[in-house]
């Protein structure tokens, strides 16, 4: 699980993301940043139940992408707000198939730091 600082928890954060954020896809995931004042990289998951009824198997892919992104944590770039969405389809991947499709959607947005 990510740390606190790393945790983006507000409704109003949330929805500025979204009507102020810019978007990426990949495969079966979709990013939307925004890059604000705040001082670490914050981070949001969204699985809904189109993805699976079974909320198990939402938790289980809201940890393995929450697992993902805190194995790249050092690498991300500070003061930015970033919203992972779950498509249908990503509850058939493996854990390496995200950990690629992660990779690329990170770097099709230039999250990395230089």
């Amino acid at each position: 699980m990510l740390p606190k600082i790393n945790r983006l928890k507000k409704k109003k954060d949330i929805e500025r993301v979204f009507k102020r954020g810019k978007g990426f896809k990949e495969d079966f995931l979709i990013l939307k940043i925004f890059r604000g004042d705040i001082k670490n990289p914050r981070f949001a998951f969204i699985v809904s139940s189109k993805v699976s009824k079974k909320a198990t198997l939402r938790n289980k892919i809201r940890r393995r992408l929450s697992k993902l992104v805190g194995l790249r944590m050092g690498r991300i770039k500070e003061n930015t707000d970033f919203i992972l969405t779950a498509v249908p389809g990503l509850e058939e991947k493996d854990f390496w198939e995200t950990d690629e499709t992660i990779n690329n959607l990170f770097q099709k947005a230039k999250c990395f730091k230089k």
